[in-house]
């Protein structure tokens, strides 16, 4: 019966806000062999869902949420206050079907679940730009003012780009008030550094992170298959993801990840 009220809550639903809770809990995850990004999202995410919809009672008349929330609470874990300056919380943040005022929102959330009063940094992913356009500062530029935004209002303690070439991380650098403190470069297209971008990061003093996500770590297509997979005869295509944060807390000195995971925020679409 799980399935068939979270099909109707669904249903009823405007926006659904997923949070998979620390993943180093899971100790099914744990077991399994090292996936790429997009295989552990989807799997975070469909077995999130599962466990969730698996909870939901059999009352069909339970209250109906513009904001549905769907969470595993064993797997949600605070931080300690008492802990927390030796923790360093981390986030890189992909926006998928939304734009800039969906940063707050991601950021607010990942706090509330995490317990804290501000990330200690944030990388930003911006959608993907239409097919025969190249990426550019004006492109960039409402995302990054509403980063800058959450550091003045201590929201965020550093701000960074993900896969900025030289060109286009010096014209971000000049332009900004609030400077991008990283840059990551992924791996698989470059298997060396460019000089170039090295040169420039090591002048102005931005740190160089490698990653292997991929462009779109989470599309479109690929949340509306795992909602069908996951809840049976739900109306999948009426659901689109605006936002995917990803987060990890790590023991600054140990360098020890002591908490991963994923929220992810989508809304329905009826025509």
């Amino acid at each position: 019966m799980g399935t068939e009220g979270a099909r109707v809550l669904l249903e009823r639903a405007g926006r659904l806000t997923l949070q998979t809770g620390n993943l180093l809990n899971w100790g099914c995850l744990r077991k399994k062999c090292p996936a790429t990004p997009g295989e552990e999202v989807r799997d975070c995410i469909q077995k999130t869902l599962t466990e969730w919809s698996s909870k939901i009672g059999q009352d069909q008349n339970q209250e109906t949420l513009e904001v549905l929330e769907c969470t595993v609470a064993q797997a949600i874990e605070k931080i300690n206050p008492e802990e927390r300056d030796e923790l360093k919380v981390s986030a890189k943040l992909f926006i998928v079907g939304s734009n800039s005022s969906s940063i707050r929102d991601a950021v607010d959330l990942a706090c509330s679940a995490l317990g804290v009063a501000q990330l200690d940094s944030v990388i930003i992913v911006p959608p993907p730009v239409e097919d025969g356009m190249n990426l550019s500062l004006e492109y960039l530029q409402p995302y990054w003012k509403e980063l800058e935004n959450l550091v003045q209002n201590k929201k965020i303690v550093a701000i960074g780009t993900s896969d900025l070439d030289k060109t286009l991380l010096e014209q971000l650098y000049l332009w900004a008030q609030v400077k991008p403190s990283s840059n990551q470069v992924n791996l698989a297209s470059c298997c060396v550094m460019p000089p170039d971008l090295t040169a420039f990061a090591k002048e102005c003093d931005i740190q160089l992170l490698t990653h292997n996500d991929p462009k779109e770590l989470l599309c479109e297509a690929s949340f509306q298959e795992v909602l069908q997979e996951s809840i049976q005869n739900v109306r999948a295509n009426e659901w689109i993801p605006l936002w995917l944060l990803r987060y990890s807390v790590i023991v600054k000195s140990r360098g020890i990840i002591k908490s991963k995971g994923y929220i992810v925020q989508a809304k329905r679409n009826v025509s």
